[in-house]
């Protein structure tokens, strides 16, 4: 808006420095002096509302001096160098005016590329920022899995650990066992052989008769049949089986 406001104060105050210049039948010189000066004093305002004071200072300070001369020769009756003079404060305006909007005109690109550079910085930094929290979510996924690795190792260590309890127990128990029985054998013992003595007496022209005598832990059995005389044949025959 007040670039706007500029371009048409530019344009009105040309448009009168135009027609001041230009020989004119209608207009006598008091009126284009007065014109002139009223140009010259609008382009003035402009400038120094821009900032020109700071951004171009030399061309201001001639211009306000030359309005100054022009208002000075109106009022001393010399139109032409009034006219001239308010024509040159113009000019220098109008310069005044142009490096004032090509200042600002640069201080606004600096403040957009500032701005774009502030909104750059913030975007990396809201990137970095998600990054590292990704980066956080990976680490503590990553001690959850390694904790849960440890869990699971630790189980099967202590089952490792019970089983061999276990079978240390078994051992034990079978020692033992086999302890027991070896004293209780030692404590036994033996079961006596069994011992069998068959004892076979032929008699001349008679049928044989046989004796058997079996012993078991040392206790005898007879088995006796006839009694023998002295032609009778006898045999005896002993087996052992042990138990």
């Amino acid at each position: 808006m007040f670039r706007k406001t500029i371009l048409a104060s530019l344009l009105v105050s040309s448009a009168m420095t135009l027609a001041i210049a230009a020989p004119s039948s209608a207009a006598s010189k008091s009126d284009r002096a007065r014109e002139a000066i009223a140009a010259a004093e609008a382009k003035l305002q402009t400038a120094e509302s821009m900032g020109a004071a700071a951004d171009a200072p030399r061309d201001t300070a001639e211009a306000r001096a030359a309005l100054a001369t022009a208002k000075e020769d109106f009022r001393s009756g010399d139109r032409e160098p009034a006219i001239r003079e308010a024509i040159r404060a113009s000019a220098l305006a109008d310069t005044a005016i142009g490096i004032a909007q090509r200042h600002k005109n640069d201080a606004v690109a600096s403040a957009h590329d500032a701005q774009r550079a502030t909104v750059d910085a913030a975007r990396d930094q809201v990137a970095a920022a998600h990054d590292q929290a990704a980066g956080a979510q990976d680490q503590a996924l990553a001690a959850q899995q390694q904790a849960a690795t440890a869990q699971q190792q630790a189980a099967e260590a202590n089952a490792r650990a019970e089983a061999a309890q276990q079978a240390a127990a078994a051992s034990a128990a079978d020692a033992a066992a086999a302890r027991s029985a070896a004293a209780q054998a030692a404590q036994t013992p033996p079961p006596a052989p069994v011992v069998e003595t068959t004892v076979t007496t032929r008699h001349p022209a008679t049928a044989h008769h046989t004796t058997r005598t079996r012993v078991t832990r040392r206790t005898t059995t007879t088995t006796t049949g006839s009694a023998t005389t002295p032609s009778d044949q006898v045999t005896t025959t002993t087996r052992v089986t042990p138990q």
